[in-house]
């Protein structure tokens, strides 16, 4: 029984890191609003992968700036 009150603590730590991370980019909204655009499968050289837009679109911005 002493167990439980280790565990649920544990649990709940678990439970907050699955809900998700309020970083990543995962729509196109979201893109354009922190200044980046949507991109079939890949970005080209001044821009890197930051988030997905949708399934097969992800949000590209700029490497530097």
């Amino acid at each position: 029984m002493r167990i439980l009150y280790l565990l649920f603590p544990f649990v709940l730590l678990l439970a907050q890191g699955a809900a998700g991370s309020p970083l990543g980019i995962n729509n196109e909204k979201e893109c354009h609003r922190q200044k980046g655009f949507c991109s079939l499968l890949n970005c080209n050289f001044p821009y890197i992968i930051s988030g997905k837009c949708s399934r097969f679109y992800f949000c590209c911005k700029k490497l530097w700036g």
